[in-house]
């Protein structure tokens, strides 16, 4: 069990599960993981050179760029979780900007060759018994060792 404050001091809880996904869904998953690193490699590209050439750029920039890039495979992924990894960048990004501003010393973000999670926030996922419906993806098997809630 996990537990993140929020912003308005609330608790929020959170829970791991077990999944056993079949050897097609665990290679989809694995494809999708990738792609969403090649999405974030690029992203943070196009905000380093923007930097570079001394222009100011925003996380609404880079959302409306996610169309417009051209990734081989991305259209296998949700486009909500392609949302989901700008904003991962950019709370990276503002991660950093908060630690420099304490006085510690950064570095810069580094490009990844996986991102680890598939982030689905709002919509493109379904739960139906013991399944977990993935829009783009398919059904994996969880084993929900409590209740799931929400």
């Amino acid at each position: 069990m996990w537990r993140a404050k929020e912003k308005n001091d609330k608790t929020q809880l959170s829970f791991k599960y077990k999944i056993y996904p079949t050897r097609e869904v665990e290679e989809k998953l694995i494809k999708v993981m990738q792609i969403e690193a090649k999405v974030y490699n690029a992203l943070l590209d196009v905000i380093n050179n923007a930097r570079k050439e001394g222009k100011k750029i925003t996380p609404k920039d880079t959302q409306n760029m996610l169309k417009e890039l051209k990734i081989e495979g991305k259209e296998l992924v949700y486009s909500k979780a392609l949302q989901m990894v700008n904003n991962q960048l950019w709370s990276n990004i503002n991660a950093l900007h908060e630690l420099k501003k304490k006085g510690k010393k950064v570095g810069k973000l580094r490009y990844k060759k996986i991102l680890k999670i598939i982030n689905y926030n709002q919509s493109g996922f379904k739960v139906e018994g013991d399944k977990l419906i993935l829009s783009k993806i398919g059904e994996i098997k969880v084993l929900f060792h409590r209740p799931l809630e929400g």
